[in-house]
């Protein structure tokens, strides 16, 4: 049987694009190669806050099926005791809750094969206040693809984690992520 695996982005319009393949190749790397992912867009959220809710309320009767949770919050509003408390106070209804803050916000995650082309080092880009409007679009209108779902994002997130030492590198939160998830199914 292959794990389920439910992924709660702040907003999936768009973010879907980059978390799903993202994910994917976590859970290859985690040994869970045939893992079924899906992005929550039922209810569809907007926002920390609204995430947040959800996960608290409703989504533990939808989606308790689900063998892991995974929250991708954009780490401006997801502090380290607020992500641990939320994934104890689902652990407690038999939920296993896994929380990554993306530095500084999701759109990181299609960026790091484009680094050359950022501006600065890419520790400063992780810590841009506006990174998804100064750093991110522009690489998007160059690299991506207005008539693809997601205008290319995927294609971006594909490339990016093409090269899985240098991406766990340069996002270090998701090699955590992926040791936490061995831990977890493994464990």
């Amino acid at each position: 049987m292959s794990v389920r695996v439910l992924v709660i982005p702040e907003d999936p319009t768009l973010n879907g694009y980059i978390l799903k393949p993202l994910v994917e190749m976590v859970l290859a790397e985690a040994g869970k190669p045939a893992a079924r992912v899906t992005v929550l867009t039922n209810p569809r959220v907007r926002g920390y806050d609204e995430a947040v809710g959800v996960i608290r309320g409703e989504l533990c009767s939808r989606y308790r099926f689900m063998d892991l949770w995974l929250f991708f919050p954009d780490a401006d509003r997801a502090s380290d005791d607020a992500m641990r408390h939320l994934e104890r106070s689902l652990g407690k209804e038999g939920v296993t809750l896994l929380c990554c803050p993306a530095e500084p916000e999701v759109e990181v995650y299609a960026c790091v094969a484009y680094r050359e082309e950022i501006r600065g080092s890419w520790t400063d880009a992780r810590s841009h206040r506006r990174f998804k409007e100064t750093i991110f679009e522009p690489l998007l209108k160059a690299h991506g693809d207005p008539r693809r779902p997601g205008h290319g994002r995927g294609a971006m997130t594909e490339e990016s984690i093409g090269r899985r030492r240098r991406f766990f590198r340069l996002c270090p939160e998701i090699a955590e992520l992926r040791n936490r998830i061995v831990e977890v199914l493994d464990g």
